[in-house]
């Protein structure tokens, strides 16, 4: 357990996170951002620690994505609407930022099993398919580290709990005749991606839904969840993209909201005793501080819950 006399929280992240992709919604730099926040923030000091990602190998990405899938990314031959579909621009360094990616939530996940929680300054990139990536996911990381740990014997069964704007659609297609991954996600219905491959539970919410909605829902069915399934692992997606000033959405979220809704989620898993491992996903704020805000909100209640 994180607190007195013990491991401080680890933070994965690596400077390679950002990759120049010119005029585009992802804000890549925002990882950069946050690091440097947390650099600054006196309150924090002496309960975190960064930690570095390695880059996954090419068998660890192998457990998700197809060979035809890697070997296009290593010799850049996507074609044309390969390239349409995941709506970034091609280049070597998006593809070494992905592998680091992947590397980066394996190990914030192998953390989180030594010290209940951990948090990456990155991830969460659910759109990914076996096949192809779309929706600015060249990798499933998500899906990628609960492999991996399930093939080493760390874990056995894990809860995917996806709280992004978007319904994790390649994350569902890749466990769906998986019993020991349960995936849920709650999500803006009538948004990207207009294909949502059945998870365990998703919540489609309509266009406008507020604080008051969104987490009713979660106070609904989560702790059910997690009673019911007994994961070994939590992956929280934590989407800054709810947010009611975000480009990309239609929600009505707050940040105090959002703020709740990491201190619910965050607060089961502390209380079931089930570790969990935080990657931050999209946000795409209009002011690009308020997307950095909502992260670093994440951050810190994932600090001050896991130190009670």
């Amino acid at each position: 357990m994180i607190g007195k006399g013990s491991k401080k929280m680890p933070i994965v992240y690596s400077d390679s996170y950002y990759v120049e992709i010119g005029d585009h919604v992802f804000p890549t730099s925002k990882y950069k951002i946050i690091k440097e926040r947390l650099d600054l923030d006196v309150s924090l000091k002496n309960k975190y620690e960064i930690v570095a990602p390695i880059t996954a190998t090419e068998e660890q990405v192998l457990t998700v994505h197809t060979p035809e899938y890697i070997d296009k990314l290593k010799n850049g031959t996507l074609d044309t609407e390969e390239i349409f579909t995941l709506e970034l621009p091609y280049s070597e360094a998006l593809v070494e930022a992905s592998f680091m990616t992947c590397g980066g939530t394996i190990t914030v996940a192998r953390k989180a099993l030594e010290v209940k929680a951990s948090v990456h300054l990155g991830g969460g990139f659910h759109h990914a398919f076996p096949d192809h990536g779309e929706g600015f996911c060249v990798l499933n990381d998500v899906a990628v580290s609960i492999k991996v740990l399930q093939s080493e014997g760390l874990i056995k069964k894990a809860l995917v709990v996806d709280c992004d704007l978007h319904q994790g659609n390649g994350t569902a297609f890749i466990f769906k005749n998986d019993p020991n991954v349960y995936t849920f996600s709650i999500h803006q219905q009538n948004n990207y991606p207009f294909h949502k491959p059945e998870g365990d539970m998703d919540i489609g919410l309509r266009d406008f839904t507020g604080d008051d909605v969104y987490l009713k829902h979660l106070h609904d069915n989560v702790p059910d969840i997690i009673t019911a399934h007994k994961p070994d692992l939590i992956i929280y997606v934590a989407g800054a993209d709810p947010y009611k000033d975000d480009q990309l959405g239609n929600l009505m979220l707050t940040k105090n909201g959002l703020r709740k809704r990491d201190n619910f989620v965050l607060t089961q898993a502390h209380n079931f005793g089930i570790p969990v491992a935080v990657t931050l996903a999209g946000g795409y704020a209009y002011n690009r501080g308020d997307t950095v805000d909502i992260h670093y909100g994440t951050i810190k209640e994932c600090i001050e819950i896991f130190a009670r």
